[in-house]
This record gives structure tokens, C-alpha cells and sequence, in this order.
């Protein structure tokens, strides 16, 4: 199966004229929970027949955005002055919902960690706005997708058997991770991996 990572935030068609790159930052669960993840999707696909979202790695996005080249350097200093000052925390997915009508999901049940990193990340994409390039896409409300581009029978057919099932794992986020690709059809390439402050009192158990 392939598994590279692929873009889930829509991003202007501008890339391609104006040599701008698609960078993604995201945050990656544990391995014993990836291979969980990756289950569902598999299971979801030989239940339905669409491979939407079976080819990209788990991951919670945490922000969007196109930039020139030329600034990846600031925004990877920026990005890591941010997370100096951030704690790991803790995700825990609890259950599957759905985005009308093309997506199934499992919900982050605890928002605020990303809420509060789109907030503090405000100041980065300020800069990328300055620099004549669409603002970032901030997530304050994170998923883990399971299966998207549905079609729409398809769609709540499966939602309306996802939300008799159950789920629910956790891992802890102790970094983040910046992708970058040219174009829809590349594949996402690792930038930078920014880790966070070891937080207190963080367990599975």
C-alpha cells in the first residue's frame, strides 16, 4: 500500500503559476496506533470499494499553507520558537463523524492543544501574508480522517453504520511534523520535525 502523506486541506489553484510550494504541518500518532488507523481505512475499503483516503498516513493536521521557497527558512525558525514554548500533549480519538457529504472521520476529543497552537501560530502566518501569499489554514477543530472524496450515497450509507461503531485510542504528541510537495500529483516530502517540551504527567496508562 502506499502510504504517502497527501495534502487535506484545499489550496488555491495559484500554485501552479506562481512557483509556490504546499507545506503541511501535521502530527503523527504513534506507531500501535497508526497500524490501528490504517486498519480502519483498509477495512473501509474492502467494505466500500473507494480508496479515498487509504493511500495518506494517519496524521492530525495542524495547518496549511502555500509559500515561496525563498521563506521556508523563516517559517521553520518561526515554527520552532513556537514549539520551544509548547508542551506535548495528549490526542485521544474517540469515535468516527463525518463532513457532509464526503468524508468520515475519527474526532480528536481534546481540541484545545491545536486551538491553542493556531492561535500562537497567528504571528507565522501573518508573515506568509506579508510576503504576498495566501494566510495559513489554521485547524482548531482536528480530525483523523478515515475515508474522504465519498460520493454522496456511499457517504451516508457509511456514516450512518460508523456512528453505531466504536473507537477510541490515545497517543501523545511529542512534535511536530512540516511536509512540503510542488504540485497535487507529488508526493509530500519531510522539511523539518519540531519537537515539543516534554509535558508533565502525560501518560497511556
Amino acid at each position: 500500500m502506499n502510504t504517502a502523506l497527501s495534502i487535506t486541506l484545499p489550496l488555491p489553484q495559484e500554485i501552479y503559476e506562481n512557483s509556490l510550494y504546499e507545506y503541511l504541518l501535521i502530527a503523527n500518532p504513534g506507531a500501535e496506533v497508526a497500524e490501528k488507523v490504517i486498519a480502519e481505512k483498509q477495512q473501509f475499503y474492502e467494505e466500500y470499494g473507494v480508496d479515498g483516503s487509504i493511500k495518506t498516513k494517519p496524521h492530525v493536521t495542524v495547518a496549511g499553507f502555500l509559500a515561496k521557497e525563498a521563506m521556508e527558512e523563516t517559517i521553520i525558525r518561526w515554527i520552532q520558537r513556537i514549539c520551544n514554548h509548547q508542551k506535548s500533549f495528549m490526542v485521544t480519538l474517540n469515535n468516527y463523524s463525518g463532513f457532509p457529504a464526503h468524508s468520515i472521520y475519527l474526532r480528536v476529543q481534546n481540541t484545545a492543544p491545536f486551538q491553542n497552537l493556531a492561535r500562537e501560530l497567528t504571528v507565522v502566518s501573518n508573515y506568509i501574508s506579508s510576503c504576498a501569499c495566501p494566510p495559513m489554514k489554521l485547524v482548531t477543530s482536528p480530525y483523523m480522517s478515515i475515508a474522504k472524496r465519498l460520493p454522496q450515497e456511499i457517504f451516508f450509507k457509511a456514516l450512518t453504520q460508523y456512528a453505531r461503531k466504536s473507537f477510541h485510542e490515545s497517543f501523545v504528541v511529542n512534535e511536530l511534523l512540516l511536509l512540503r510537495r510542488k504540485h497535487a500529483f507529488d508526493c509530500c516530502k519531510p522539511v523539518n520535525v519540531f519537537g515539543l517540551q516534554c509535558g508533565e504527567h502525560l501518560s497511556l496508562n
